[in-house]
């Protein structure tokens, strides 16, 4: 990420902390620019510019209402496979052209040292990421605010594989996501290691449309399992793809946004502007 850039969602991320930190007082413009040491001005249009909204309507889009009423209205229909919204725009169904295939034991076996892993890092609205791929498809997608950790990560759950770092089509086609290109994907293959159940949360996950939230115990009663919010929340923990399988769609009944692998602050962020994105498009 170039340097101007990094420094923008830096200050993107502080500003989306402070909002979400104190949001019952409703931090007025001027307030939450101070916090970040830019003119209310000057905020104003950076945060806009990244956001796609104003401060004070991805604020509305932060609160417990807000959730509340979205996971009220989408009880019924979130999971339908005929969604309403169509196949086209930020809220067309990631199951349509996200396609997940899971390791055999074979291809894993030994620490992965039948796996050749291709890795790149790669900038996002959310930070840096780290990209990395089989020869069948994306096998890891993490957030990367440290790219030294993040790659020695990925490094113990295949610590056996050869890892070369290469930027393959497979990671280029993926990372069109971040910018809803649509008409540039076609599919998008990932080749995870995880169990059956894992496997099947992770396709569930793939039915939440974006700018739309769902919860654990919503998760759980569509896989047929409705008392197992529980093991559902810990495959979702465990999901080793960021932001293509949307794992950051998932928060508690109780309309509270609620924790995240890659920090509260940054799922905070992607919840707000996927639904800047989709109410944009609306």
């Amino acid at each position: 990420m170039k340097a101007q850039e990094e420094t923008n969602y830096s200050r993107i991320a502080q500003a989306i902390s402070y909002i979400n930190g104190n949001f019952k007082t409703q931090p007025g413009l001027e307030e939450v620019a101070e916090k970040i040491n830019l003119s209310p001005f000057h905020f104003q249009r950076l945060f806009t510019e990244w956001a796609g909204v104003s401060p004070k309507k991805f604020l509305q889009y932060l609160t417990v209402e807000h959730a509340k009423k979205m996971l009220k209205e989408n009880q019924a229909t979130l999971f339908e496979t005929a969604f309403e919204t169509g196949l086209s725009g930020t809220s067309r169904l990631h199951d349509l052209f996200v396609n997940i295939e899971g390791m055999t034991p074979g291809e894993y076996k030994n620490g992965g040292e039948n796996l050749t892993i291709n890795y790149s890092f790669a900038e996002t609205p959310f930070g840096n990421i780290l990209v990395a791929s089989t020869a069948k498809g994306i096998c890891h997608i993490a957030f990367a605010d440290v790219a030294e950790d993040a790659l020695e990560i990925l490094k113990t759950k295949f610590p056996n594989a050869v890892y070369r770092q290469f930027a393959d089509a497979a990671q280029q086609h993926a990372l069109y996501i971040f910018t809803h290109d649509w008409d540039r994907i076609s599919e998008i293959k990932l080749h995870l290691k995880g169990t059956d159940f894992q496997l099947k949360v992770w396709e569930t996950l793939l039915k939440i449309p974006t700018g739309q939230l769902t919860t654990y115990g919503a998760v759980a009663k569509e896989i047929g399992m409705p008392s197992a919010s529980r093991a559902v929340g810990s495959a979702i923990g465990a999901n080793p793809v960021a932001f293509i399988i949307p794992c950051h769609r998932i928060i508690q009944s109780t309309g509270t946004l609620g924790q995240y692998h890659w920090g509260s602050t940054r799922k905070t962020a992607i919840i707000g502007w996927e639904a800047a994105m989709a109410t944009s498009e609306a």
